[in-house]
């Protein structure tokens, strides 16, 4: 019996998922942020559950993949789609409304593209190499909810928005190193970057709000290339 509890935890990370897309496609993006964040939440015990019990198996890490996609892929690639059926448009863009959205897809595609490696990826065991999918769909649906009605009225948000999908598409598959919070031991020594984000996350929060997630992806981002920098170096 208690084997199948883990992949059940995982199924409730893909139906939140489900739902997220669904609020999405209505246009309530806020509605569809909270299910993401729920099946972050589900897509975090799904795995400590695993090991808990000692009931890992491939199954499993299949249908975590397949979950992670549809929560963090495709539901966050659809609040942007229907965030961009919404967005004012130049005039020499006006004709491709009902293609440009879809745009938005790409990043589902390459999010399932960063699962795959990640599943192949020997060398993911305590860091991640290119931003993880969680955090890819926390950004979009925190910054999106964020901003508001604002993008509505102002064209330029639309060639923010589309950059935007192709540089985290690129992040998502990037051979960038990035940080887990995982600790070994809760000493500072060997810890040092993962306690200054921790301590730097909360004034963020604290000040932004829901933004504060979007903030604090990109800070992460940009931390985690500082690290590689400074680790090239030495």
């Amino acid at each position: 019996m208690k084997k199948h509890i883990p992949n059940s935890i995982t199924c409730c990370n893909l139906i939140s998922g489900c739902i997220a897309t669904a609020f999405a496609f209505t246009g309530d993006i806020k509605v569809a942020l909270l299910w993401i964040i729920i099946g972050a939440v589900f897509d975090f015990f799904d795995g400590m559950t695993a090991r808990l019990l000692h009931v890992s198996s491939p199954i499993g890490k299949e249908l975590d993949s397949l979950a992670d996609d549809i929560t963090f892929g495709v539901a966050p690639s659809t609040i942007i789609f229907s965030q961009l059926q919404l967005m004012s448009y130049p005039d020499f863009l006006e004709p491709l409304r009902p293609y440009l959205p879809f745009v938005a897809y790409i990043m589902a595609a390459f999010s399932a593209l960063r699962l795959a490696k990640f599943n192949l990826d020997e060398r993911q065991a305590l860091g991640f190499i290119g931003l993880p999918t969680p955090a890819n769909a926390l950004f979009w649906g925190s910054l999106l909810v964020g901003i508001g009605e604002q993008m509505y009225s102002r064209p330029w948000t639309l060639y923010l928005i589309l950059i935007g999908i192709l540089v985290s598409s690129w992040l998502l598959v990037s051979e960038i190193p990035m940080f887990a919070l995982k600790f070994k031991h809760w000493g500072v020594k060997g810890n040092e970057v993962k306690y200054l984000f921790l301590v730097t996350c909360v004034p963020l929060v604290a000040i932004f709000g829901i933004t504060s997630f979007a903030i604090i992806v990109a800070w992460y981002v940009v931390l985690s290339m500082i690290v590689k920098q400074q680790t090239s170096k030495s």
